[in-house]
């Protein structure tokens, strides 16, 4: 299976049109942030947050690197389909490698993509973060959000395996990868703050798993500036502050701790590679 899974990271890799795709979701919300958005939001908090820039930058960055594990998982399941669409799959099938091993190898090499360009992602965004506000992440909260890209990574891997078993045309496939590029954009805050959707979509956001991946990494890479830009002010408006921002995820009264944004993305992680299999399984049977 070593030798599978180097044959799917190398297809991926070397196909240039698949790696700016799967990033293309990510290069639209810094380009949003960069020309629009972010001179939008940073003069409606800079009166009362002196860093407002540092922490609005921390907090699209954030959002940004959350929606990258989920977009490059699902490309990296491009070669997946690929491969059935040419009938690469069917050579594969009466090779030595067990089907079993077939399927893991596709899981294993996405979340493998998924890791490594989601953290190629992490380090630029810091880079441009110290560039524009002269600012970086202490090497804990780094360590943390890697670790945070690895356990969001896990969880989207299994959500695209499951979405990716669905598909055999590579042109179906890269209609939903745009789809769902864009989707996640909204789904977890970015291109209109959570705070200022109708409920009822608050609610969907809440259902949505990678929701949880930006509410940690976002309370990781902006709680050194927070900290810093809210001394002094009233905790009320705090509060508030995070709501609207997807810092926080609240049900009713309560809001979700980390503990229980973990949970949700492992059991995510947990359900859909099951109903991934089953849904596997009966097409093999059929």
């Amino acid at each position: 299976m070593r030798e599978f899974l180097k044959r799917n990271l190398l297809v991926f890799f070397k196909d240039r049109a698949a790696v700016f795709f799967s990033l293309l979701s990510t290069l639209m919300i810094l380009g949003i942030y960069i020309l629009f958005l972010g001179n939008i939001l940073i003069s409606e908090f800079h009166d009362m947050v002196p860093n407002a820039r540092e922490i609005m930058t921390n907090w699209i960055m954030a959002g940004m690197i959350a929606a990258n594990t989920a977009t490059t998982t699902l490309g990296g399941f491009g070669v997946m389909v690929d491969d059935r669409a040419s009938k690469i799959d069917r050579d594969l099938y009466v090779s030595p490698i067990s089907r079993r091993k077939l399927a893991a190898g596709y899981v294993l090499s996405a979340f493998i993509i998924g890791s490594i360009v989601t953290f190629i992602t992490f380090v630029v965004a810091e880079i441009y973060i110290f560039i524009s506000c002269g600012s970086l992440v202490s090497l804990p909260a780094f360590l943390k959000v890697t670790a945070l890209i690895l356990l969001s990574a896990l969880s989207n891997t299994s959500i695209m395996f499951f979405l990716t078993t669905f598909f055999s045309s590579p042109n179906a496939f890269a209609t939903v990868s745009t789809v769902v590029g864009t989707v996640i954009g909204f789904l977890t805050g970015i291109y209109i703050p959570i705070g200022q959707l109708p409920e009822a979509v608050q609610w969907m956001v809440k259902l949505f798993p990678p929701s949880y991946a930006a509410v940690l990494i976002r309370q990781t890479m902006m709680a050194e500036s927070m900290s810093a830009g809210f001394a002094g002010v009233p905790a009320e408006y705090v509060e508030k502050f995070k709501m609207k921002l997807g810092v926080v995820l609240n049900f009713g009264e309560t809001e979700a701790s980390e503990a229980f944004c973990i949970a949700v993305l492992l059991g995510a992680a947990a359900v859909f590679f099951l109903l991934a299999v089953l849904v596997l399984s009966r097409k093999k049977r059929e």
